[in-house]
């Protein structure tokens, strides 16, 4: 089994949270491979500015998730993925899906919404511990 690293971010505009639409209609986060010279926190960061056009500050690390997947159905190839999530800010609502990525759509979700809308329970329990970390930091 192969061991992969990405990272990634809940990315706050005011009461909202990024959300990217994929091809065959999942939302998700964005998020991407760590490269060799990169650090996790450098990882999300980038992949945040590749996936949807949105620059932003990092406020706080949230954790990691788990999973393992099948790379192709052609093979046994199984991937034991790892992702780092990070909340982060953006100064704008601005962004852009990157459609090479198969990503259609991008939008900040309002915070109510974005737990419902996002596709892997996973990534809803992010988005919950986020929305958790910007009430106490009373930002809402």
């Amino acid at each position: 089994m192969r061991e992969e690293i990405s990272a990634g971010g809940v990315v706050v505009f005011g009461n909202a949270i990024l959300l990217l639409k994929k091809y065959n209609g999942d939302w998700v986060l964005p998020k991407g491979k760590v490269e060799y010279h990169e650090t996790i926190e450098e990882t999300a960061v980038r992949e945040v500015f590749e996936e949807a056009a949105v620059k932003v500050e990092v406020l706080k690390y949230l954790g990691e998730i788990h999973y393992t997947f099948k790379n192709s159905w052609e093979d046994n190839d199984m991937i034991n993925k790892t992702v780092h999530w990070f909340l982060m800010h953006s100064r704008t609502i601005n962004c852009l899906p990157l459609k090479e990525e198969g990503f259609i759509d991008a939008k900040f979700i309002h915070i109510n919404r974005s737990v419902d809308l996002a596709k892997y329970e996973d990534e809803k329990e992010i988005i919950q511990k986020a929305i958790k970390e910007i009430k106490k930091t009373s930002q809402l």
